[in-house]
């Protein structure tokens, strides 16, 4: 069985949807008969490629709501996030992630789509780290392969 789930790393829900779907799936009799797909939804294409800012500075423009209003938004995501055992830290910036999606249809086509999924969305949400910038995702997939590497 495929199981297809379409997805913007930088989405704080599909963030914790993956988590939840993985958790459930880990209790299915048949997981090993499953194969996961994820296809690319761009949660802002109209963003300018190659740059990036405060996430809570551009949710307040793109909603019409205070930067207050934002962070407490932003706080009950994260409480669900950890909820689910995520780490999960609201000082993330905010950009086009084309390019992003463009590497995680590379990984896909030599196998490696879960490992870089779950490698970005780490990068993101739980380090904060700017995947806006092509240089800091080099780093981020980097890591990714030597812990696999490792054994990890």
């Amino acid at each position: 069985m495929r199981v297809d789930i379409w997805s913007d790393v930088v989405c704080p829900w599909c963030y914790i949807g993956k988590a939840r779907f993985e958790r459930a799936l880990a209790g299915f009799a048949h997981r090993d008969e499953v194969s996961v797909l994820f296809h690319s939804y761009e949660l802002d294409p109209t963003l300018p490629r190659g740059e990036s800012g405060p996430l809570r500075e551009a949710l307040a423009a793109k909603f019409g709501r205070s930067v207050e209003e934002i962070a407490v938004m932003e706080d009950r995501v994260a409480d669900a996030a950890r909820g689910e055992g995520l780490v999960y830290t609201a000082d993330r910036l905010s950009g086009n992630t084309f390019d992003l999606h463009r590497l995680l249809h590379l990984a896909t086509d030599v196998g490696r789509q879960a490992e870089a999924v779950s490698a970005l969305n780490a990068a993101h949400f739980g380090a904060g780290r700017p995947v806006f910038d092509a240089a800091e995702v080099t780093r981020v997939r980097a890591g990714e392969r030597a812990a696999r590497d490792l054994g990890r």
